[in-house]
Formats: C-alpha cells, structure tokens, sequence
C-alpha cells in the first residue's frame, strides 16, 4: 500500500498550521461571534475608489497590468511607498531599498529563509505574532522569549539576556519585535526601549525585524519613532497594505539594507517570481490619489470606538474574573484568566456558546500564557463585540466556578 506521509520532507514536521486560520474555518458559517482573526471591518474597504482605479489600471496600463513584473516591485509602487513611508515617520527610503512581497506574511517567511540557519538564536516578545514564531521554527531557529509590560520589551532583560548567552559562547542572530500597537497585547515599546534595543544590536552584533502593521492605528496620544528611523542598517522594516487598504491585494513590503533587499530578491524568485503587477498598480494609484492617507483616519476612527465598546464590555462582564490590556493602538485585547484555566481546553465551551477567541499560549515560544486569550474587536460590529464579551463571560465565570 502506497505511504504517501513517507514522502513528505522531514522539514514539513518543523511547520504548524496557524491556530486562528484553524478557528476561522471552524467558525465560518456557524452563528458564532468570533472575536478570533484580525480581519479589518469590510465596511471601510473603499469599494468604490478601488473600483474605479481597478477600471483605469486595465484602460490605461493595458497588458502591462496583466503582464509579468521584476521581482523587486514595480519601481513606481517602490517609489510611493518611500514617499508614504517619509509622510508618516520614516524619511529617507530609497526605492532600491524596498521590495514588494505578497504580504508582511511572505516577508516574514522570506526573511526568515535568507537570514535564519538551523540552530541560530532569534529573540522574540512574550507574546509575540504566532505566525511570526511559525515561520522561524520552520527553519530551525532557537528561541529566546523575553517579557513585555506596558512599555513593550523589558530590554533590560534582554541585556541581561545577552550578556548570559555570551558568557556561553552563544550569539543572538535577530531580534524578532512588534514594537508599536503589538500584536497580540496592544502595547507600545517606549522610545527609551527602543534606544537601548538599537544599542544593544549594536554592542551585540545582532539586526531587528521590525514588524509595523500596526503603527498607523494609534488610539492614544503615544509618542514614539519607528526603529527603521533610528538606524538604515541593523533595522529591517516589514510593513502591508491589508491593515491600511485591503488584504485581498496581498501587498506587504520590506525596507532594509541593499544586500538583505537582494538576498530576498532572489529568494523571492524562487517563491512567486513576483507579487501580482495589476495589484501593485491599483495599490500605486491608491496611493498617488490620496485614498490610503484619507481612508486610515476614518478606520482608526472606528477602532477606536470598537477598541472602547470592548474594553466597556470586559469591564461590564469580566470584572473581577480577568485581567486584560488595555491596548494604545492595533487591533486586539490580552486577557489573563485564573493560572488554572487552559483557554486552548475552554474554547470547545465557547465555541457551544456562540463566541470564538485565540487561544493565548500559541502566542509564547515557550508554550506558556495557556491561561490568557487573544481578542479582535476590528471586525465585528460594537454589539457583537459587546454579545460576544458577554457570552465569553459566563463560559470563564463558569470555569473558574469549576462547574465545566
């Protein structure tokens, strides 16, 4: 009988299948509120303005919309990002320093490849991205965790941290970090920090992912400056069009140094040869027309609101059986149960009750936080963040009564 599974490659075991993808199958279609995926709220997609530039890339670029494209990005995509990147913080780009990937995923799972060997130290958050940690342990990464409180990472821990391994003969490659409006706790790293990391990288000799979908929804008056604007060479910047336009077009980009721009740029070939050309001409025009500058203030606008009606409601139905971030920017609540609580075990329960979450210790590289929970409030609407926060309530309350 034929084994098909023997003729899988043994890297494949080293892969795990992302938890929320995992949920928002389980929930589509269902009479479920899910609190799960970081979708942004169909409703604001300009529809209408995508519409029309869609029907003038066909009429005025003709085949070329259609046609293959440089791996790089079309230059003039390149070209408005950097402007767009100089109109919100982060002067001086060059285009050849940008590449164009189909998504900030794909730039992570790039990046990963041309920078990470087996066995090579990557320092992450505690929490950080799940799919982030997913993509480095595919190539075989070693992972240090390092705590976060309201001021992002304790990067006197990560001091101490570096100062241990290389007691040991041991050297941190790159340090992996959402810094602004972090995914999954909402929380910002200070400036303070942020000099420090850039000092430690450099008295350390280590380069920082800096993973920015989030910055330009900011709920709170928080100052802070991006990494890529502190330092062009230990700093490599990934951002994406799916928070700030739409993720249907899969646009995501990378600023770096030249020679981590050509190391993806081949790697890059091998993957897709390059990201959609009609895409990358819509998302040009998008931004030459003003529609992405004019469409994030009425986004986070309604964020914001969302962002409230969710903190209102854990404060309505989960005082005293929680605790919860109360997040700057981005676009999710951390909750923290009772130490005894599993949220991977409860969430069968939630899902019977009508409301899906993310499970928390996807979220720790050390497989810790199994008492804490990832919630969205971008994509439902402010009463089903409410309904779904109370339905969430009486699963927990239920559990910490231990009557489930």
């Amino acid at each position: 009988m034929l084994d098909i599974k023997s003729f899988i490659a043994d890297r494949v075991s080293l892969m795990e299948s992302s938890e929320i993808r995992e949920i928002l199958e389980l929930t589509e279609g269902k009479n479920v509120i899910s609190l799960a995926g970081g979708l942004p709220d169909p409703k604001y997609f300009p529809t209408e303005e995508l519409a029309e530039i869609s029907a003038y890339v066909i009429k005025e670029y003709g085949a070329r919309a259609l046609q293959y494209s440089i791996t790089r990005g079309l230059r003039e995509f390149r070209k408005e990002i950097a402007a767009f990147m100089e109109r919100t913080g982060t002067p001086g780009e060059m285009p050849y320093n940008i590449i164009v990937t189909s998504g900030s995923q794909q730039a992570l799972n790039l990046l990963a490849q041309v920078l990470v060997n087996p066995g090579d130290i990557v320092v992450v958050e505690k929490p950080t991205y799940l799919a982030a940690i997913n993509e480095f342990k595919s190539v075989g990464a070693l992972f240090e965790g390092i705590p976060i409180d309201d001021d992002g990472m304790r990067t006197d821990i990560l001091e101490e941290r570096l100062k241990a391994l290389k007691a040991e003969g041991k050297k941190v490659k790159v340090v992996y970090t959402v810094p602004t409006a972090q995914n999954p706790s909402g929380v910002s790293m200070s400036n303070e920090r942020r000099s420090h990391l850039l000092e430690l990288a450099e008295e350390y000799d280590f380069l920082i992912i800096e993973d920015d979908p989030y910055s330009h929804f900011m709920f709170e008056d928080v100052d802070f400056k991006r990494l890529r604007s502190m330092d062009k060479y230990r700093v490599i910047y990934t951002s994406t069009f799916s928070k700030i336009l739409a993720p249907g077009l899969r646009l995501g980009w990378v600023a770096a140094h030249p020679e981590v721009i050509d190391a993806l740029e081949i790697a890059k070939q091998n993957a897709d040869l390059h990201t959609p050309t009609f895409n990358q001409l819509i998302a040009t025009e998008a931004l030459k027309r003003g529609v992405v500058d004019r469409h994030i203030p009425k986004v986070k606008e309604a964020y914001k609101k969302k962002r409230d009606a969710m903190l209102n409601a854990l404060e309505e139905y989960m005082d005293g059986a929680a605790k919860w971030t109360k997040p700057v920017g981005g676009l999710f609540v951390f909750v923290y149960l009772d130490e005894n609580i599993d949220t991977k075990e409860m969430l069968p329960a939630a899902l019977s009750a009508g409301v899906a979450y993310v499970p928390g210790s996807a979220f720790y590289v050390d497989g810790s936080g199994r008492n804490t929970m990832r919630l969205n409030f971008s994509y439902p609407d402010e009463e089903e963040i409410r309904v779904g926060i109370e339905r969430l309530s009486q699963v927990v309350k239920s559990y910490v009564r231990g009557s489930v």
